[in-house]
C-alpha cells in the first residue's frame, strides 16, 4: 500500500455571497484554482488521473468535470462531485486518499468548491394542481426525525450545552481578531479584483458582537456576529504517492473517519468523528499542534472543544469560517489548506487535525503530518 501526501493546496478567498464574486459559477471558481495547483506539481510529471470536488448547491452536471474541462486540464483528465453538505470538501480529500493508498492511482486533485451567489432556484413538483412551492434547502433528514436548519440547531445547542451569548461573542471576536492580523495572501489564488476574503473586519470586539440581535430564533444567542454567513469560494489539494513527492514539502494523511450523531445537534458530529479517527491513529488531542474545525458558529465549536476537552484558544488560530466565510463544500477543503500553509512553515507543527459538523448529523475529521 502507497502513503498518501499532500503536495500542494490553494484556494481562492472567500466572497460573501452575492458581493465580490455574485456572476462567477461554481466552475468558474474551481477552474482557476486546479490550474495553479496542477501548475504547482507539474514538475512531478505525472498524469492527474482524477478530479473530485465537495460541493452542495451546484448546478448538477458534474461540477467536478465541468470545472477540470474548464481549467484546461485536458478530456482525458475525468472528474466526480461530492456531496456531504459541509463536510464534502474533506470527503473528496479523504476519497483521493484511499484510491491513492490503494495503489489504484498516482495523482488526483481534490478539494471543494461553493457558489451560493449562483446556485440555481428549484421547486417542488406541484401537488394536486397547486401552484409549485419553492425548495428552499434539502431535508437533512427523514420524516420521523428532528430536521432543524442549522442556525436553529446552534441555537438549541447552545442552550442544552450551557454556551451562553457571551462566550459565543468573545470567540467570535477572537476569530475575527485572528484572522484580521494574518495574510493569507500566499494561499489564495486571485480572480478579477477578488484577492483577499471578503467578510474579515479588524476590531470586531465582544461589545460591539453583543449589540447585534439574534438571527434565527427570538430567543436565542446565534447572531450574524457569532455564525458564519453564506460564502462563496473553491479550494484545492494535490494527493499522490510519498515516494512521488519525495523531497517536496508535504502533509502526510495519516487517517480519517466519519460518523454520524443526532439529527437534532448536528453541531457534535465532529465528536465521534474526531474520536474514532484518533483512537485508530493511536493519537492523543495532546500530541496534535493545530486544529482546525470548521466554525460554522461559535456554539458549535464551543459544544465540540467542551466535549472533548479542548482549549479553545487551541483551535483554529489564525481564525476562521466566523471570520472568513464558510463555502459549504469547499469549506473542508479549505481546513486542509490552512493547516498546510501553517503546517509547511519551517518551524510548523508536526501534526494537524481538521474536522467538521455536518446537517444532519454527522461528522468528518482528518489528521495529518508533516513530512519532515
Amino acid at each position: 500500500m502507497s502513503t498518501p501526501v499532500i503536495v500542494a493546496a490553494k484556494r481562492t478567498a472567500i466572497g460573501i455571497a452575492g458581493h465580490g464574486f455574485a456572476g462567477i459559477t461554481a466552475p468558474g471558481l474551481a477552474a482557476p484554482v486546479l490550474n495553479a495547483v496542477a501548475a504547482d506539481v507539474s514538475s512531478l510529471d505525472l498524469p492527474i488521473d482524477d478530479v473530485i470536488l465537495g460541493n452542495c448547491l451546484g448546478p448538477g452536471g458534474d461540477v467536478a468535470r465541468v470545472s477540470a474541462l474548464l481549467a484546461g486540464l485536458g478530456v482525458d483528465v475525468p472528474g466526480v462531485t461530492v456531496d456531504r453538505q459541509c463536510g464534502s470538501g474533506l470527503d473528496a480529500v479523504m476519497q483521493a486518499a484511499s484510491r491513492i493508498r490503494s495503489g489504484d492511482e498516482t495523482l488526483i486533485l481534490a478539494g471543494g468548491v461553493e457558489s451560493a451567489s449562483t446556485s440555481p432556484w428549484r421547486f417542488w413538483p406541484p401537488i394536486d394542481g397547486a401552484e409549485p412551492v419553492r425548495y428552499t434547502r434539502a431535508p437533512f433528514a427523514p420524516k420521523g426525525f428532528d430536521d432543524p436548519g442549522m442556525g436553529v440547531a446552534a441555537d438549541d445547542l447552545a442552550r442544552r450545552c450551557g454556551i451562553d451569548r457571551q462566550r459565543q461573542d468573545e470567540y467570535a471576536a477572537r476569530s475575527f481578531a485572528r484572522a484580521a492580523a494574518h495574510d493569507f495572501s500566499a494561499e489564495i489564488v486571485p480572480i478579477g479584483q477578488m484577492s483577499a476574503d471578503e467578510r474579515i473586519r479588524p476590531n470586531l470586539t465582544a461589545q460591539r458582537l453583543g449589540r447585534l440581535r439574534p438571527t434565527f430564533t427570538s430567543d436565542g444567542t446565534v447572531t450574524a456576529g457569532n455564525s458564519c454567513g453564506i460564502s462563496d469560494g473553491a479550494a484545492v489539494l494535490a494527493i499522490t504517492t510519498a515516494d512521488r513527492a519525495a523531497g517536496l514539502p508535504a502533509l502526510r494523511i495519516l487517517g480519517s473517519a466519519v460518523a454520524g450523531s443526532d439529527p437534532a445537534l448536528p453541531g457534535l458530529g465532529p465528536v465521534p468523528a474526531i474520536e474514532k479517527l484518533l483512537g485508530r491513529a493511536g493519537v492523543s488531542l495532546d500530541d496534535i499542534g493545530v486544529i482546525e474545525i470548521t466554525e460554522a458558529f461559535a456554539s458549535v465549536v464551543l459544544a465540540v472543544s467542551d466535549a472533548l476537552g479542548i482549549d479553545e484558544e487551541r483551535i483554529c488560530p489564525e481564525g476562521g469560517a466566523i471570520a472568513m466565510g464558510h463555502p459549504w463544500g469547499a469549506s473542508g477543503a479549505i481546513l486542509l489548506v490552512r493547516l498546510a500553509s501553517r503546517m509547511l512553515q519551517p518551524s510548523g507543527p508536526a501534526l494537524g487535525l481538521a474536522a467538521c459538523a455536518i446537517g444532519g448529523g454527522q461528522g468528518i475529521a482528518m489528521l495529518v503530518e508533516r513530512v519532515t
